[in-house]
């Protein structure tokens, strides 16, 4: 049983580009475990050379798909990467912001690969890595690939650069100072630890809550929420007021806020293109909405000045939720699955071999060819079916999630081989990690159980990533094990995968009649 193979994925973005980005990635690390046993090579097989403790720095030395091979003292050694931290943030990383609606987040670097989620227009996300065309991003905690084409960087606020090259006449509104109060304008907001886009996401907050100000920095404020607690918000997404004193404008909250699209905006005076030309500012930037005028916006910018801006070159939070309405779903037929959808994950891929067998076979090999004999059955059946790799790929593990999630799924299967250092150890199990997933693993084992004649091993819980990081009800199964040498023999060949694909078949329409 590998338990552990589906770790955190935290840093994974970061590390796949150890050795291929020229931005220079930070190379070390810190353990984020109580424990981290060293091994002496890059798997879960290699022996134990040593042991570290939490909030260890290591110095990486080189990668091996997931496994680290670090300096620790003056001894060295292979640890999970699933189990550490990148120490910093790469010292250029960049932000991008989408400058389409509904950009396509995909879960490798290819129009081939899975659409795991969406991008709205003026989003923001982080930069992690790029491959050719194609760049990978961590955006509310996901990571994924969306093309450069359609994304630029975000820069600087350009307002203190303008500010230095013009003067602008005062307009009616009235700086606030000394605020004591913070309003949320957008739809949510993420609070962080410290005043920085690359610092832990602590929570998110919704649009119209007010929280008392603790201090600014910059463009930070940081924020006291419920009890002791304290976060730090990025001050354009709302909207800063004092009890002493007031803005121009009391109900801009409601108005909602822009973001802009295209580096090197216009803001003008009045709400037309001959008017004078006020500030120029980047993708990116949010301002709130005063009020809109034909095709203007006039927004409020964060020095209590007043601006147009063409709403050609904006996109609004009212707008980005436009047409986000869930489809109506298919009713379902008893004895089928039709109107249902299935996710179905076959394990590995890519450079992650999974287990290797006592006779030599690939586990990512059998999982694919599993997971397509079980995708026509459910298919046949009328479900919707989506893989999430149909070719030899590595899919990050919470993409494999995320795909479920994006999909809204009604069931999401892990097809997995097992593997023991016990070569006598035999038998197939499946896994839920959540309560709410056991009654799929139970209906999914008893299909299973009476189909094939391998050891029921029943179900039983299991701490897997794609199962844990997962909103939808899901299962891992194990199909036997491939380090036993007889049994190996057994489920790698035609006949077992049908039995038990038909067995899952049929531990589905047990679990949804």
């Amino acid at each position: 049983m590998k338990m552990v193979r589906y770790g955190s994925m935290m840093c994974l973005a970061l590390l796949l580009f150890f050795s291929s980005l020229p931005i220079g990635f930070a190379q070390s690390v810190v353990v984020d475990s109580p424990t981290l046993n060293v091994r002496s090579g890059p798997g879960l097989t290699y022996p134990v050379v040593g042991q570290l403790n939490d909030q260890e720095r290591l110095d990486v030395l080189e990668t091996d798909g997931d496994w680290l091979k670090v300096q620790f003292g003056d001894e060295q050694g292979w640890v999970a990467q699933w189990l550490t931290q990148s120490e910093n943030l790469p010292e250029q990383a960049k932000e991008i912001v989408a400058q389409v609606d509904s950009l396509n987040i995909r879960s490798g670097p290819s129009v081939q690969s899975a659409v795991i989620g969406k991008m709205r227009a003026g989003a923001i996300a982080m930069a992690t890595g790029q491959e050719g065309d194609w760049i990978a991003i961590s955006l509310d905690g996901k990571e994924g690939w969306v093309s450069s084409e359609y994304v630029s960087e975000v820069k600087k606020s350009s307002l203190a650069l303008a500010e230095e090259e013009q003067v602008v006449q005062p307009t009616m509104a009235q700086e606030v100072t000394d605020p004591n109060q913070f309003t949320v304008a957008v739809e949510t907001l993420n609070v962080r630890k410290k005043a920085t886009q690359q610092s832990k996401k602590l929570t998110q907050i919704k649009k119209g809550d007010t929280f008392p100000v603790i201090q600014t920095d910059g463009n930070w404020v940081q924020l006291q929420l419920d009890g002791k607690k304290t976060g730090w918000v990025y001050s354009f997404h709302g909207h800063l007021s004092s009890t002493q004193s007031k803005v121009a404008t009391t109900d801009d909250s409601d108005q909602g806020v822009v973001t802009i699209l295209i580096d090197g905006t216009n803001l003008r005076e009045d709400s037309s293109t001959s008017s004078p030309v006020v500030f120029r500012v980047n993708a990116g930037e949010n301002y709130p909405i005063l009020e809109k005028q034909d095709d203007w916006y006039k927004i409020s910018l964060p020095n209590g000045q007043q601006a147009f801006v063409a709403d050609w070159v904006v996109t609004t939070n009212e707008s980005s939720s436009q047409g986000a309405e869930k489809q109506p779903e298919q009713a379902r037929v008893k004895g089928t699955l039709k109107g249902l959808t299935i996710v179905i994950d076959p394990g590995h891929g890519g450079h992650d071999r999974g287990t290797t067998g006592a006779r030599g076979s690939i586990e990512k090999d059998l999982t694919l060819m599993t997971s397509e004999l079980l995708a026509t059955k459910l298919q046949n059946a009328g479900a919707n079916v989506v893989l999430t790799r149909n070719s030899d790929t590595y899919v990050l593990l919470g993409a494999r999630a995320s795909i479920a999630q994006y999909h809204d799924a009604d069931a999401f299967i892990s097809i997995h081989y097992d593997a023991h250092v016990d070569p006598s150890i035999a038998g197939f199990t499946s896994y839920y990690t959540r309560s709410e997933q056991q009654s799929l693993a139970e209906a999914v084992n008893r299909g299973l159980a009476a189909n094939i004649t391998l050891r029921d091993r029943g179900a039983q819980f299991g701490d897997f990533h794609v199962l844990r990081e997962n909103n939808r009800i899901g299962v891992l199964v194990e199909l036997g094990y491939l380090s036993n040498y007889n049994e190996e023999r057994q489920i790698t060949t035609d006949h077992f995968r049908e039995q038990a694909t038909y067995g899952i078949y049929q531990g589905l329409l047990d679990y949804f009649n």
